[in-house]
């Protein structure tokens, strides 16, 4: 996907021995879009800030080791063992030497030739790395102006990291006039370096930057177009990180010293064999304990009690990604973690002082959030026609940030209708569930949204299962009520004319909490990849037998 921006000058940071001003040029093309404040909290934003940088650089995947040296001195020694080996006449060994003797200078030759451009080469790409950072960093940050809060995303290099710094209006001082939208923001190395210099004692001042938008002549020099060339999986990724936190999940508090102390085990020691996980053993009532693997040392969390209904373990990985959070442990008041389940996703709230850093983790660092899992699909889905589509979002477009039971009260639509269509506008792009806050917010990821027909499927397993569901592959077909709402489904689901048995667990709003399969798919992947289409085909029957009841009692 390509994305064009137009930024009128570029984001600067103004630092002088009373005052700081932050300018941030906004993206031209998109509406109009600026705030202008004071900073009334410094050191607890350029921490904030300056974590998210960190999100934004950083790539944890395996860095294979340098061999170059190595394979030179291979090829400068293996013709001569090797011809010694197979040739042990002295004869020819004798034409051999001047023909090594030639070979070696040819390769020192080489060597020095092409070191002045090993040398640029170096050179060159620390250079972009500080000069042009659009190189490294694939799209730049995201900010939303909403009525109470401001709010900055970004993703990491690697794609496993996510990160929102979110920040209530009451963060600043001498709020003036702002108009709420999305927009990106032209983002440079240099601007890390000059966020360090925040102090409180210095007047901060905070500008996205209206002043791009008042010029009317697009071919002002002052312009800076780029066309950036976005991976498709940067634009899932970033999509499957809203779906899954609207998702259930175990929540605990945690002490600002637990986190330390989690950061400070990794630091003292380094894995050389697995198991590298964190298994937390959360028992109602008691402290949390994490068991850091494969060392089986414990930390036992006294100052945080888990408030959860039931007794569980649940293992994550890729745990080296919490050290992202380390500069956050002085100024924060707690923190927040909600973990999906063993193998899956993990959100880490960092909650400072009216201002918060959610910081999502993929299961495990190579497996980034474009391949960790299908959670749209896990989401509650139903059939929306497209005006009751357009009611919802309108309604959201007046509030701008909005609960399910809200949005059903001002449309007059059922909740789950509510639920599935804002599923929808999610994997659009369009729609964020604010994980803090605990609702919806409009915020448009790209300047064009993507046509609402086109989404019609989340993924090929979806189309795929709609087709199953038309064929009627579904047989002996059972149905249970559980406690606070929810139900199990159970059926026989036939493909290629083979059966599978298919047990299928929902929540009171229809989203899946657990399922299992005797097809291929669940055998290898469990839940860690999403449903498998005989469970998809299982919850569209049932959304469908939830609608049809639905109509009959209007």
């Amino acid at each position: 996907m390509k994305f064009e921006y137009r930024y009128y000058g570029a984001s600067t940071v103004s630092n002088s021995a009373s005052a700081t001003e932050m300018r941030f040029a906004p993206d031209t093309l998109r509406a109009p879009t600026h705030f202008v404040a004071q900073l009334n909290k410094h050191i607890p934003f350029r921490e904030a800030i300056s974590a998210l940088h960190d999100v934004v650089v950083a790539d944890q995947r395996y860095q294979p080791p340098d061999k170059t040296a190595y394979l030179a001195w291979r090829a400068q020694n293996e013709d001569p063992a090797l011809a010694e080996l197979i040739d042990r006449n002295a004869d020819l060994r004798a034409r051999m030497a001047p023909l090594s003797e030639e070979l070696k200078e040819l390769r020192a030759r080489k060597s020095l030739i092409l070191k002045p451009f090993a040398a640029a080469q170096s050179k060159y790409f620390d250079y972009i790395y500080k000069a042009n950072f659009d190189t490294w960093v694939v799209l730049d940050p995201v900010i939303t102006v909403h009525p109470d809060r401001v709010f900055f995303e970004c993703f990491s290099r690697d794609e496993s990291s996510y990160a929102s710094l979110s920040c209530s209006h009451e963060v600043f001082d001498r709020v003036g006039d702002f108009a709420c939208g999305t927009t990106n923001v032209d983002y440079s190395e240099g601007l890390y370096g000059e966020f360090q210099k925040i102090r409180d004692y210095k007047t901060t001042r905070l500008a996205i930057d209206p002043s791009g938008f008042q010029v009317a002549t697009a071919g002002d020099p002052s312009f800076k177009e780029e066309k950036i060339d976005v991976p498709e999986t940067w634009v899932r990724g970033f999509l499957q990180v809203s779906s899954a936190m609207n998702l259930p999940a175990r929540r605990l508090d945690l002490h600002p010293m637990d986190v330390h102390n989690f950061c400070h085990l990794l630091r003292r020691k380094k894995e050389r064999v697995g198991p590298r996980s964190i298994r937390f053993v959360l028992t109602p009532g008691e402290p949390v304990r994490a068991l850091f693997e494969p060392w089986n040392d414990e930390l036992v969390c006294r100052r945080s009690i888990y408030q959860g209904n039931a007794a569980e373990e649940i293992r994550i990985w890729g745990r080296r990604r919490l050290m992202l959070l380390e500069r956050l442990i002085p100024v924060a008041h707690s923190f927040t973690v909600h973990l999906m389940g063993s193998g899956m996703p993990s959100f880490w709230i960092a909650n400072l002082p009216d201002m918060q850093l959610t910081l999502g983790l993929s299961g495990w660092t190579a497996n980034d959030w474009a391949r960790a899992g299908q959670f749209d699909l896990l989401a509650p889905r139903g059939d929306v026609d497209d005006d009751s589509k357009s009611r919802i979002f309108a309604a959201l477009g007046q509030r701008w940030f909005a609960s399910a039971d809200q949005l059903a009260a001002d449309t007059g639509l059922a909740r789950s209708m509510v639920e599935s269509a804002l599923t929808m506008y999610t994997q659009a792009g369009r729609v964020i569930y604010d994980l803090t806050q605990g609702v919806y917010r409009l915020r448009e990821l790209s300047r064009e949204p993507l046509p609402l027909d086109v989404l019609r499927f989340a993924s090929a397993l979806e189309e795929k299962a709609a087709t199953l569901l038309a064929v009627q592959s579904l047989s002996e077909q059972a149905s249970e009520a559980l406690p606070e709402g929810g139900l199990r489904l159970r059926a026989r689901s036939k493909e290629n004319g083979r059966p599978y048995q298919v047990m299928l667990r929902l929540d009171a709003d229809r989203r899946i909490v657990d399922g299992s399969c005797e097809c291929n798919h669940y055998t290898q992947n469990r839940m860690h990849k999403g449903p498998c289409v005989h469970m998809l085909v299982l919850r569209m029957d049932q959304a469908r037998r939830d609608a049809a009841l639905d109509a009959h009692a209007r």
